[in-house]
């Protein structure tokens, strides 16, 4: 099976800075893009109440047809935006209620790519997703940040881990 990879952008604003840089990676090596605001994702739930939100059969269509998993977030108060932490909260719900579904997370890739104002961004801030990925037996790849003030028509937006 070929290497399919997927964009889960998780921004508040649908036509943001990081909705721009995802987009013209989409385009430029033909990457899908699941945009997490699209969906009705409720934060994770200890009693499970949230079960039929779009949580489960999203991430279900996500693990069956991609091999990579590139998680897009602008950088809000030094962190993942809450979108996608939501997101990643859930991620529970495989651990604890799809066992199966989780298994199948084993061998999948995570790339990151973040946004903010600035030129770079602390590692720190990559500490979640590679304790995730090391967590679910899945390969870290790396990460990549863009500032949003010098982005412009000429910038090459580049994923240095594909």
């Amino acid at each position: 099976m070929e290497n399919k990879n997927v964009i889960i952008l998780g921004s508040s604003r649908k036509n943001g800075n990081t909705t721009k840089i995802v987009d013209e990676l989409s385009k430029e090596h033909n990457i899908d893009v699941v945009n997490l605001s699209d969906y009705n994702i409720s934060y994770y739930d200890y009693e499970s109440k949230n079960i039929d939100d779009d949580f489960l059969p999203l991430i279900r269509g996500i693990i069956e047809k991609y091999d990579t998993l590139i998680f897009a977030t602008p950088i809000y108060w030094y962190n993942m935006s809450g979108i996608m932490k939501v997101f990643f909260d859930r991620i529970s719900d495989l651990i604890r209620i799809e066992k199966e579904t989780g298994r199948k997370l084993r061998g999948k890739k995570i790339g990151v790519i973040s946004n903010s104002h600035d030129d770079e961004t602390d590692e720190s801030f990559y500490i979640p997703f590679q304790k995730s990925a090391d967590y679910l037996g899945m390969e870290y790849l790396g990460h990549t940040h863009f500032n949003a003030d010098t982005l412009n028509q000429q910038t090459k937006i580049e994923l240095t881990f594909i």
